[in-house]
């Protein structure tokens, strides 16, 4: 029976959000605590790759992580934001975080409906005479170039952020008696494998997205919940389905 869910992601903002449903449909104890954090780069850093911020007539987004790195590192380095720059982002919930640093004009964003950056490629491609910047973390396979290069598209990747452990103390390694841990990226399992080794293979995990999922079952913890999926895109809606599917039994 799973009763503690440990989610490795930061406390919603939100008291609305679909997370605090479920604990009242299920009576399920839900803890949110990261096992990594994301920190943005200097600009002493990121000058090392050589790339600019002005050369290009695009950013291509995956995450509010790159879009809080970018216009920081634009600040930082008292760089100019033109009128002209288009934005690309791989859901419209990310699209809309562009708000927070400049106005938001629907004909300069442009955003994808699952989360993928694949199903964002078409709209790039409608926009080929772009120049894309492309912000992103220090962990990444190179599937992105990948795609943009079979598009022949102009683009420059940077890494922009880097994901480090967010390390738990003796006394939550001691307190861990979690039925359940969420995780949305490889880096949150290679987190929980540094602490945990093998002792805690017998917790139920969930992941989010093809790569995370991977690491699961390649670290040989025991996966029930790989999200998203066509029947369900969203973590909440595939957690609600599984813990509606063990009420039954």
């Amino acid at each position: 029976m799973v009763k503690k869910i440990l989610v490795s992601q930061p406390k919603p903002s939100s008291e609305k959000s679909p997370y605090y449903d479920i604990v009242e449909e299920f009576g399920v104890e839900l803890v949110f605590r990261p096992f990594i954090k994301v920190e943005g780069l200097t600009s002493k850093e990121f000058r090392q790759q050589k790339v600019s911020l002005t050369g290009h007539t695009a950013v291509v987004f995956t995450s509010r992580h790159a879009i809080d790195n970018y216009f920081n590192l634009m600040k930082e380095m008292r760089l100019a934001i033109t009128e002209e720059m288009k934005y690309f982002c791989v859901t419209e919930q990310i699209a809309l975080y562009i708000q927070k640093y400049v106005q938001y004009r629907k004909r300069k964003v442009f955003f994808g409906t699952t989360g993928k950056i694949a199903d964002l490629v078409p709209l790039m491609v409608k926009h080929k005479s772009e120049k894309y910047l492309v912000p992103m973390s220090n962990v990444h396979d190179g599937s992105v170039k990948e795609m943009l290069d079979a598009k022949k598209l102009n683009h420059t990747d940077c890494v922009m952020y880097r994901t480090v452990s967010n390390d738990f103390t003796e006394e939550e390694v001691k307190a861990f008696d979690y039925d359940m841990c969420i995780f949305f990226s490889p880096a949150g399992i290679n987190a929980f494998k540094k602490t945990f080794g093998d002792e805690r293979n017998d917790v139920v995990v969930a992941t989010f997205g093809p790569q995370t999922a991977k690491a699961a079952h390649e670290a040989g913890l025991k996966v029930e919940i790989e999200a998203p999926s066509k029947e369900y895109p969203s973590m909440t809606g595939a957690l609600k389905a599984y813990l509606s599917k063990k009420s039954k039994k």
